[in-house]
């Protein structure tokens, strides 16, 4: 049997690649390993996750940078609306059952999924005869300048592309922030959704970007479980290094692949997200109706 320390390590190192690969944090692969198959606390499990998401940003995020695949402007303007999102969740979480948010938010993801899986063909398509380039942006956007370009490996070619309907991905970013400060959820899985599905963003771009922001996101969350004395070093210690080799492996093997495969895993991986979520709101809301029946 191996190790704690090392087995802690390989499942960090899974959650790592799988998570920079679609733009996501690690943190729904790490959180119920540490408490389900380690029997670690949940509050000691969120902190080590928190702090792996910030590893896998470093790690996949700066690469992503240095490949010139990340929109820094367009992440900087969404994350905006996401910390608007996480205060505005402060107050709902006052005023809406928990079980009920979670099937919300839980439908908004296996939707999403529905979305992107029906979709998974159109960006090799759309790299292919440069149909980003030439969806005409909406005048916030165009102010904005939310447009770019990246090398697409995979596709051997230059892809220019203008961002939309900023708006409208503000809105979704913003419900990003809420069911991530309110359920733990990644906020990235909606992200992504919505700048590759929504504001016409190449998947590679959106899942760059989302890895940019959720690093930005996660950094202020740790520093309130570090002041609760919920980092555990002995934990995050080997969760945060595998997350970092995971990740750094993942940002050089992303470019090669084609948008295809990458959306594919990550319509498996929001249907796995969107199902415990809706599954965990019915049977919380179960557990509180039937005493109030009896």
């Amino acid at each position: 049997m191996l190790p704690l320390y090392i087995s802690l390590f390989l499942v960090a190192v899974f959650a790592g690649f799988f998570g920079a690969l679609v733009g996501i944090g690690g943190g729904i692969i790490i959180v119920p390993a540490l408490t389900l198959i380690y029997h670690i606390p949940i509050h000691h499990a969120i902190a080590a996750s928190i702090v792996s998401v910030i590893a896998t940003s470093i790690a996949g995020a700066l690469s992503y940078v240095d490949q010139e695949i990340t929109n820094v402007r367009l992440g900087m303007f969404l994350e905006i609306a996401t910390t608007t999102g996480a205060l505005v969740g402060a107050f709902v979480s006052v005023l809406m059952h928990g079980w009920v948010l979670s099937l919300i938010f839980g439908a908004l993801i296996l939707y999403m999924a529905i979305v992107s899986f029906r979709t998974r063909g159109s960006d090799d398509k759309m790299i292919a005869d440069g149909s980003f380039k030439s969806i005409d942006a909406d005048n916030i956007s165009r102010k904005m300048d939310l447009k770019g370009s990246y090398h697409d490996e995979a596709a051997g070619k230059v892809v220019d592309y203008h961002a939309t309907k900023a708006v409208e991905g503000s809105v979704v970013a913003s419900l990003a922030g809420i069911g991530s400060g309110l359920l733990g959820i990644g906020g990235g899985v909606i992200k992504v959704a919505a700048m590759n599905s929504m504001m016409n963003v190449p998947m590679k771009v959106s899942v760059a970007t989302s890895k940019f922001m959720i690093g930005v996101t996660a950094a202020t969350s740790a520093i309130v479980y570090l002041l609760a004395g919920a980092v555990n070093l002995y934990i995050v210690g080997p969760v945060a290094l595998g997350t970092m080799l995971g990740a750094t492996i993942s940002s050089s093997v992303m470019n090669k692949l084609h948008s295809k495969v990458i959306k594919i895993i990550f319509f498996v991986i929001m249907v796995y997200l969107g199902y415990n979520m809706v599954a965990n709101g019915l049977l919380q809301g179960l557990a509180i109706k039937i005493p109030q029946l009896m």
